[in-house]
């Protein structure tokens, strides 16, 4: 293990430490909630606000440790604070000669991944670190790196502050300004978080959208060369077993009386039912393999493997290919009748958008009616109202193409109806689902075709989800018949 050095100038180092009056203070939530955003951001079990005083480092704030304070020797942050204009990152610390054989290493709590921003005073003196550590290896993307950077430079901003408090506390308009600036500083990070969430919510669609593409490619692939020769080589099938039974037909009639054997045979196997349930069995297979072909056709319209760019499309298109995926979950399951899907389609032109992503809209949209339905089939399973989706489209007069659908479910609740667009706001239980689905249709029908996504609930009634995406009249197609 390599002890570091001290910084050149320590003793201004210490000296400017002591000015902040913070060392062996309480816990204070403005710095605990910065820490926890930083284990959130940066995906590890334990965060930490350190301070590098003489002989030790001490834990002003911390989640996922016990401690409050280890040696200066053994402390990693005490090596961040060498460079104080840079962030110190340890992927696998047993790769690093420097803490393979840390006691914090190879004891409890076992660190594997450290990642420390220097908090750094405007004089450019290093106090301590904004600190996330993993107990396995780790890697952070570009985005976590700029945040956590961001959360250190907010710590020193609530040290700043906090010590101006100190200093003001019996001056009540001063000390009023301060509150003020603190409730601003926690807007911006309110702000800053959320738009962080929004980033993530977005990676994870993308992310999502682009292991589903080769996925939806090779299945597509896969099913539909197999099925195209089946379709193609069943009407040479058809015609030959065509004249087969012409050939057999031509033999009854030259020989009326076969022998006895023939006409045990002819009877054992029903030979006239055999002939007519034969053509039954080839139409069949001919609709079988045309539903595959057309599952098939469905899947590609519904990811628009070939799109990434806009398309002029029939929006009517994606909602059919969408209904299709899910027939298994509309059928009657268990006690809970069919559910009836009313399509009110209207003069609706194709428009510009981007089909694949429009498609996730409604397969979200369309899951959640399926989901309020049976929700509210289990709470009052003694209703006699048939569940029912209907679904609408019409053109607006404000020029835009409006897609509307509606379920006959419980309804939403008005203490929710704030948050269902937020991400990672879900009501269902752990593991149940990721609150994603609505905030990814948000950002897609709100920020990536610059539309409208509400809805409009009634207690007992149901819910309405109204889409309306902007058409640029140049690149509108009017419907034909």
């Amino acid at each position: 293990m390599k002890v570091a050095p001290l910084p050149p100038n320590e003793a201004q180092r210490l000296k400017a430490l002591s000015k902040y009056q913070i060392l062996d203070t309480a816990e204070e939530a403005g710095f605990d909630d910065l820490t926890a955003l930083a284990a959130y951001i940066c995906n590890t079990p334990i965060a930490l606000v350190t301070l590098i005083d003489e002989h030790r480092q001490w834990f002003k704030s911390k989640i996922g440790l016990e401690a409050t304070e280890t040696p200066r020797e053994v402390a990693f942050c005490a090596h961040a604070i060498l460079q104080p204009e840079e962030m110190l990152i340890v992927p696998n610390v047993l790769e690093d000669e420097r803490f393979f054989d840390n006691p914090l290493v190879t004891e409890d709590p076992h660190i594997r991944f450290y990642a420390g921003t220097p908090l750094v005073t405007s004089d450019g003196f290093a106090l301590g670190t904004l600190c996330a550590i993993d107990k396995k290896p780790h890697i952070l993307t570009q985005e976590q790196i700029a945040a956590l950077s961001r959360l250190g430079r907010q710590v020193l901003t609530q040290m700043e502050l906090r010590i101006n408090l100190v200093k003001l506390e019996k001056n009540l308009t001063q000390r009023q300004k301060i509150e003020d600036e603190l409730r601003i500083s926690n807007k911006h990070l309110f702000h800053t978080v959320h738009k962080l969430r929004r980033t993530q919510t977005k990676l994870i669609h993308a992310e999502r959208m682009s292991s589903l593409v080769p996925l939806i490619t090779g299945i597509a692939h896969e099913i539909n060369n197999p099925a195209n020769f089946i379709y193609g080589n069943l009407k040479h099938l058809d015609d030959n077993v065509r004249d087969l039974l012409d050939l057999l037909s031509l033999y009854q009639e030259n020989y009326p009386h076969p022998n006895h054997r023939i006409q045990q045979k002819t009877a054992a196997i029903d030979f006239d039912f055999l002939t007519e349930d034969l053509f039954k069995i080839l139409s069949s297979m001919k609709v079988g393999t045309q539903r595959i072909r057309e599952i098939v056709l469905s899947l590609r319209n519904f990811c628009r493997v070939d799109e990434s760019e806009k398309k002029v499309v029939k929006i009517e298109t994606g909602i059919d290919s969408t209904l299709l995926f899910l027939q298994h979950r509309l059928e009657t399951k268990g006690h809970r009748p069919k559910i009836q899907v009313i399509k009110q389609y209207g003069e609706l032109p194709s428009v510009e958008c981007y089909p694949a992503h429009l498609n996730q809209v409604f397969m979200h949209l369309l899951i959640n009616a399926i989901e309020a339905l049976e929700e509210a089939f289990v709470k009052q399973p003694e209703q006699k109202n048939k569940p029912t989706i209907r679904i609408q489209t019409d053109y607006s007069s404000a020029g835009c193409a409006v897609v509307r659908i509606a379920d006959s479910g419980m309804g939403i609740p008005e203490v929710i109806g704030k948050q269902i667009f937020d991400p990672f706001f879900t009501t269902k239980p752990v593991g149940k689902g990721q609150g994603l689905g609505l905030s990814i249709s948000y950002q897609i029908v709100v920020d990536k075709h610059e539309g409208i996504l509400k809805y409009v609930s009634q207690a007992g009634k149901g819910t309405e989800f109204w889409i309306e995406i902007p058409c640029k009249k140049e690149t509108l197609i009017p419907m034909t018949n």
